[in-house]
């Protein structure tokens, strides 16, 4: 009867924990999943150009914005000089 217990109480915190902890991503519906990556806003890495989703590569704030770079040697570059980067940025969005 304890191994019983025992069982369900493992069960019900493994539940809890898929349900509302670090596996509740994977009790989702896939299309809540599709909907909610489909709405992450990409970025411009302003050395390479290149398109960097919101939750990858590296972020750096600066003057009170965040750039997002897609590589390490990107960030190294921006940190040299930044401002010559988020001027030719502001250049391109007139």
């Amino acid at each position: 009867m304890d191994s019983l217990l025992s069982l369900l109480v493992i069960a019900g915190l493994f539940f809890l924990m898929m349900r509302f902890g670090c596996g509740a991503h994977v009790m989702r519906s896939r299309s809540s999943a599709k909907t909610l990556k489909d709405e992450s806003i990409d970025h411009v890495d302003p050395v390479c150009g290149k398109k960097v989703k919101a939750d990858s590569g590296y972020g750096m704030m600066y003057k009170t914005r965040l750039y997002r770079f897609c590589s390490r040697s990107c960030l190294d570059e921006f940190e040299r000089s930044p401002d010559n980067f988020t001027s030719r940025q502001v250049e391109e969005s007139i």
